[in-house]
């Protein structure tokens, strides 16, 4: 490529009179454009149009020990985890440092990162921040791809790192002499990106010209990226860091950027982001959000909702794009042929491989695992497939043996498994774990399937197969067994307790007795939490009518209220005070809302006259603090029992609400395992018509 004549001339003009600053500005002013255009572009593996780098940039944090370097037990992982209802495998580092300080502080730097995780963007960030003047501006940026200068120069029988940079900027003019002094004098900002990216054969020459060329001119300021599990060549002077996975604040301004940048009105971007964040926010939606932390499956979820303004209902479909994403479509759109022995395993063997890996530790209840321990797992796979299949079209000999290599491989190039400590791994996603978990369910042979479905179906109480049922749920080509053998597990748990027995049996009384619009399921659920937990979601999940109290029938809302009133006499009791007993006092004046029975009013008002009056007086202010905590003490006890006994005789409720704390508990697991069963039975599965209507019908209700 020949330089251009004013380039010519001009550099000729600053030969005679220039500065190593003025070779800087020039050098600068040249490149400005070429960085702005290739810097400012994402890679991606969508078939859609993605916003610009400078549009969407998220500032990255840095662990400056990365986690394979860590000397931790596996105990030490899950005690970590000990105090969150559910599992998360990437935890927030309080280690963690803003990426651009960590940039500032160190000349040579290796930045390592799992797949997708930004590693590339970071290193465009910084070529356009350098190119605008934000970072050292007294050094001239350059971007290279690794991938890309081995491609230029395959033809070259010797290849020289230092002689091909060199000889970058002669078309521009510049003498040969000037650029090694700019070299020398540590004049510019090398970003060498993809190391992993290079083939075991080219990579060795290249790694060690790397090295010397950043002994001979060390002045300069290098950034190399690889990926965690790639790198194992040490350069001489680094500094070894990890980019950390997204925490949540990150999540939220990647999401508000994105979808400002993809929306042409700045208004429609916010109220977009503010669903999508909504949405995402939302318990069911957690192993979405998990996915999060990792940028290109971030930015796959907003393209998804994006269209949909949803999230799909079968989530299943959402992690297998992701899935796709890591396991293929991330390297193929960026035209790399990784060359490890992983390569001889088909799509569907590395899939059916994983699901193994997935399931046998899931079932185990290993979230952490040992390097022996998958290794087992990968070799009891290839000695089972090289038993079915022909050896000519596979070496699975070698595979068998390498079976360390093969593990490296799906970590090197997936990410989806992830070393988090030396020697330990864990999926690089709970929910792709579960996923491949209930992918390997569904695809049990006929034969096995009713007895592994039966089994699962005993996990209902089980949150953390909460997950995997739901997605078998959703995978199954007829999801009829498999759902009512969940109810016939609630069922199970409510034959094994009289108590229960009766409670339902008195609901039913009472359900029976309104004559009301309302699904009878629904009611029942109503009543069930009406007290102890106060929790509508599934009665609104079986009669969304539940989900307005505006429109809810007066006998619902007064039950409600009296139940409300129970339980603030309740936390008197236990507790008195003259503020809460003002605030109780206000809450007993029903008749001016409701309708009362007469004998109800009666009863109702011969108990309020009981209590402790409120006199406005002077005396009585000062008095009435001490004269209700000792009424309370003292009669308070007396006081509930008749209020409840009262609420049973005239209105049916509250047979049940003094029921001990354990018996409670073990209630609202079967008060859960019925709302999880109607998720299930919500989330577009296949099942038959009558099977749903027979599942709804009778939940909550004593089996017969």
């Amino acid at each position: 490529m020949e330089a251009e004549p004013e380039i010519v001339q001009t550099a000729i003009a600053l030969d005679a009179q220039s500065s190593l600053e003025d070779w800087v500005k020039f050098l600068r002013s040249q490149l400005h454009d070429l960085i702005q255009t290739t810097c400012n572009t994402l890679q991606s593996s969508f078939d859609v149009t993605q916003p610009e780098l400078s549009d969407i940039y998220t500032a990255l944090y840095i662990l400056p020990q990365p986690a394979r370097q860590r000397w931790l037990e596996v105990s030490d992982l899950k005690e970590a985890q000990a105090t969150t209802e559910r599992l998360n495998l990437s935890p927030d580092n309080p280690q963690m440092i803003a990426g651009i300080d960590v940039i500032a502080e160190y000349s040579k730097l290796m930045l390592l990162g799992k797949p997708g995780a930004g590693k590339t963007t970071f290193l465009q960030y910084l070529a356009l921040q350098c190119n605008q003047g934000n970072y050292r501006e007294d050094l001239v940026p350059f971007f290279i791809q690794l991938r890309s200068l081995i491609t230029e120069n395959s033809e070259e029988e010797e290849f020289n790192f230092s002689h091909y940079f060199s000889q970058l900027f002669l078309p521009y003019g510049i003498p040969q002499d000037k650029i090694l002094l700019l070299l020398q004098e540590g004049r510019f900002l090398l970003l060498l990106d993809g190391l992993d990216e290079i083939s075991l054969q080219e990579s060795e020459k290249l790694l060690k010209q790397i090295d010397k060329f950043a002994q001979d001119y060390y002045k300069n300021q290098i950034i190399i990226t690889c990926r965690s599990a790639s790198q194992n060549y040490h350069f001489r002077g680094f500094n070894y860091v990890e980019i950390a996975d997204f925490s949540y604040p990150q999540i939220e301004i990647f999401a508000q950027k994105w979808f400002m940048a993809v929306n042409s009105d700045p208004n429609q971007g916010v109220k977009k982001a503010e669903q999508f964040l909504e949405q995402l926010n939302r318990p069911e939606n957690r192993p979405i959000r998990e996915l999060g932390i990792t940028p290109i499956l971030l930015n796959l979820i907003c393209s998804v909702f994006r269209e949909r303004e949803s999230f799909p209902t079968k989530r299943s479909k959402l992690y297998q794009a992701g899935l796709d994403i890591l396991l293929q479509r991330w390297d193929q759109a960026r035209g790399i042929q990784r060359d490890q022995i992983y390569r001889h395993l088909s799509l569907t063997d590395k899939i059916k491989l994983l699901c193994q890996i997935a399931a046998t530790t899931f079932e185990q209840g290993n979230y952490f695992f040992e390097t022996p321990d998958v290794l087992s797992l990968i070799e009891d796979y290839l000695r089972n497939l090289s038993q079915n299949s022909s050896p000519t079209t596979t070496d699975l000999e070698t595979l068998w043996l390498n079976s360390e290599a093969v593990l490296k491989a799906i970590e090197l190039q997936h990410g989806l498994l992830v070393e988090r400590a030396r020697d330990i791994y864990s999926f690089s996603h709970l929910t792709f774990q579960e996923y491949l978990t209930a992918r390997k369910i569904v695809a049990t042979p006929a034969k096995q399937l009713t007895l592994e479905l039966e089994r699962l179906g005993t996990r209902i109480y089980d949150k953390n197969w909460r997950e995997v049922i739901a997605l078998t749920v959703s995978m199954l080509p007829k999801a009829n067994f498999l759902l009512q053998r969940m109810k016939m597990i609630l069922d199970d748990s409510v034959q094994q307790d009289p108590d229960l027995i009766n409670c339902l049996e008195q609901i039913e009384t009472k359900v029976k007795g309104l004559k009301l619009a309302y699904q009878p399921a629904a009611i029942r659920a109503y009543y069930f939490t009406l007290f102890l937990y106060r929790d509508l979601n599934l009665a609104i999940a079986l009669d969304v009518k539940f989900g307005s109290q505006q429109t809810l029938s007066k006998e619902l809302a007064l039950d409600s209220a009296l139940a409300r009133i129970y339980g603030d006499a309740t936390k008197l009791q236990e507790n008195p005070d003259a503020k809460k007993y003002l605030h109780f006092c206000f809450g007993l004046d029903l008749e001016q809302k409701f309708s009362l029975a007469p004998d109800f009013a009666q009863a109702f008002k011969t108990l309020k006259a009981d209590l402790p009056s409120l006199e406005p007086s002077p005396t009585a202010c000062t008095e009435t603090p001490l004269s209700i905590a000792d009424w309370w003490t003292e009669k308070g006890s007396d006081w509930l029992t008749k209020f409840w006994q009262m609420l049973i005789q005239y209105r049916g409720i509250g047979q049940y609400w003094r029921a001990s704390s354990n018996k409670i508990h073990l209630w609202y697991q079967y008060y859960q395992g019925n709302l999880f069963l109607v998720e299930c039975l919500h989330s577009d599965c296949a099942v038959d018509p009558e099977v749903r209507q027979s599942l709804e019908a009778n939940l909550m209700t004593v089996p017969h």
